[in-house]
């Protein structure tokens, strides 16, 4: 099976987003005791689009910007860094009040200490997104793109928002682009709002062609019954991760593939790492294999970006997602919450187990 991609597009992929900055102790430190932080540039889009633009692909990030702004002179910066082009309107500051980009302040925990997150989204320039600032016949008809990636992350940002990604989505349609949707589920952001985000999320899905989540997102963003306990028997967790999958194609069979990962952790440092996708009426499954974790943070982004560009090349399926595996695995690698594939070979040695000394 593949997926029929649209032709001479001047972009194979194109996320919207919301940036911001991550803050993170170094050596695993905790932020509460920490004297200094590596900052970084930071969305969960683009930490998805990174693997295709770092392997070469035209990626397009639609964002805004904080007018004068430092930081939005560093995000921009670090996009064109990452490979990216990106478009975006310049929202005044409106005195020091007023908005900003946002702050993750992330503990990366370390052994048998945890890693702790902390949002600080106060003031977020991102919640502003609109479509009417966005020519967005221009971006799909004229320019054209292959696959948008939307995430719930972003749609459940505020009104704003929902409204510019379902309007992406509707474009996205209209126009033969491929639509891909990790739901990424948030109860803060859901809050006070559960019955108009349900109904956006779904038509959003009723449309698209990927669909990821895990067993939270797919309960509470589309009312799918979840997988049924498997306790300990990583056999019998898959046979209820593919139940839920195939009641969430039974509700929405636009999609073409549906995509979830699977975790188990040892220690903070220590993950097993697999992956179900049903591809068609294809099954694949990645069962948990050990990874050694530097940072888990960014880890379903990297799967997704790999299953991404897997689907962008036009390979078989099973490739697919082994490809999103190991490009997962190497987000985990990295102190940055988004893995930097050298080339396609390091992300294939990942995968077959090949941490030899290459000359």
């Amino acid at each position: 099976m593949k997926i029929e991609l649209k032709q001479n597009c001047k972009y194979a992929l194109i996320v919207p987003t919301s940036m911001g900055l991550r803050l993170t102790p170094p050596n695993g430190g905790p932020v509460h005791t920490a004297g200094s932080f590596m900052v970084q540039v930071t969305s969960a889009e683009t930490n998805v689009a990174a693997v295709a633009a770092y392997l070469g692909l035209p990626v397009k990030v639609l964002t805004t910007f904080v007018k004068g702004s430092p930081i939005a002179q560093m995000i921009k910066d670090s996009l064109r860094a990452r490979h990216m082009d990106y478009e975006g309107a310049e929202v005044p500051q409106g005195g020091p009040w007023g908005y900003r980009h946002q702050i993750n302040i992330a503990d990366s925990g370390f052994g048998s200490r945890g890693p702790r997150v902390w949002n600080d989204r106060a003031g977020e320039v991102g919640r502003t997104l609109n479509v009417k600032d966005f020519d967005l016949d221009r971006i799909f008809a004229k320019d054209g793109v292959q696959i948008v990636h939307l995430s719930g992350l972003v749609g459940a940002l505020s009104p704003e928002t929902s409204k510019f990604c379902l309007e992406l989505a509707r474009a996205a349609k209209k126009h033969g682009t491929k639509i891909s949707f990790d739901l990424n589920y948030r109860a803060t952001f859901w809050k006070g709002r559960e019955k108009e985000l349900s109904e956006i999320f779904a038509e959003i899905a009723s449309v698209s062609d990927i669909l990821v989540g895990n067993e939270e997102d797919f309960q509470l963003c589309l009312g799918v019954k979840g997988p049924e306990a498997g306790g300990k028997d990583i056999k019998a967790q898959i046979e209820g991760f593919k139940e839920m999958i195939n009641r969430v194609k039974k509700a929405y069979p636009h999609a073409q593939t549906y995509g979830t990962t699977l975790r188990e952790v040892e220690n903070t440092n220590h993950h097993h790492w697999g992956a179900i996708m049903l591809a068609g009426d294809q099954w694949h499954v990645v069962e948990p294999r050990p990874i050694t974790v530097l940072d888990r943070i960014g880890g379903g982004d990297g799967f997704v970006g790999g299953l991404l560009y897997g689907i962008l090349k036009g390979w078989e399926p099973e490739k697919w997602i082994q490809f999103g595996w190991a490009t997962g695995a190497l987000a985990t690698t990295s102190l940055y919450d988004y893995g930097q594939p050298a080339d396609e070979e390091q992300v294939w040695s990942i995968w077959k187990g090949n941490a030899r000394v290459q000359r």
